[in-house]
């Protein structure tokens, strides 16, 4: 039994004078545990998919099954990871990372202890009473994790997380994400535009041609390079080759766009 299950998907958007099929003909399944990316050009239909999956939007056609049930948003199955961070500026960082748990009605000594517990595993010992403006970039997004994680979600969604960093800050935050969910045990899907990224963080890369989007073809990473941190897969030998070929399908749907 798959744990995602995305089946028969296609969305369209109506408006009073026009309609606009977003994506047609998605099924894919997903393994407990597995880290997999989407990938494509603008406008492909990344992120409504990803919408779909965590049960904002109800698709046209097709359903979703986590665990072999239609997600329910109430259930607190899915948790969210942004390009922004969305931290309270007026409340601290301990009573940022208690939301979740708040809101859900989780709160209590045990789920506090463990979200402060991972807050100094990611390194961020003694930030608790600071607000989020006295932290850089990079640690609000560690915050963001944190608070992510603190729910205990069963499938996690990260939308370009990374990308309003700076490259330094970026590559140190793959690999924490990276390592934290693998201690985990969290499955993830990684909406993102950055080929490197998908290839070092992935074990499947899903890319997707656009108007309408469906997928196009699904790239396996080599075991070598899942067994390695996303910085240390990008120096790997087979990383440059499993690029360019990347880049050239890219290249393809771009051109067939014009």
């Amino acid at each position: 039994m798959s744990f995602l299950s995305i089946k028969d998907i296609h969305h369209t958007y109506f408006t009073k004078s026009s309609a606009t099929t977003a994506l047609t003909n998605i099924n894919l399944q997903v393994k407990e545990g597995e880290f997999v990316s989407f990938l494509g050009p603008s406008g492909c239909g990344k992120t409504t998919l990803l919408s779909i999956i965590a049960g904002l939007i109800k698709p046209t056609q097709g359903s979703i099954l986590l665990e072999n049930k239609p997600v329910r948003k109430e259930e607190n199955q899915i948790g969210y990871m942004l390009q922004q961070d969305y931290l309270f500026p007026w409340k601290t960082i301990e009573e940022n990372i208690l939301l979740g748990l708040k809101l859900t009605k989780n709160l209590n000594h045990d789920t506090k202890t463990a979200a402060l517990n991972l807050l100094k595993q990611i390194g961020l010992n003694g930030v608790e009473k600071h607000l989020p403006r006295q932290l850089s970039g990079g640690m609000r997004q560690r915050v963001a994790l944190v608070r992510t994680l603190a729910t205990e979600p069963k499938l996690l969604m990260l939308d370009e997380p990374f990308s309003a960093l700076d490259y330094q800050t970026k590559l140190k935050l793959e690999d924490l994400v990276s390592k934290t969910l693998d201690e985990f045990g969290k499955t993830a899907i990684l909406v993102t535009h950055d080929i490197g990224e998908a290839i070092a963080m992935s074990d499947r890369v899903i890319l997707f041609s656009p108007s309408p989007g469906k997928i196009h073809k699904i790239f396996e990473m080599p075991q070598e390079l899942r067994n390695l941190s996303p910085f240390t897969a990008r120096n790997h030998e087979t990383f440059s080759a499993i690029f360019q070929t990347i880049w050239k399908e890219l290249e393809s749907l771009e051109a067939s766009k014009e």
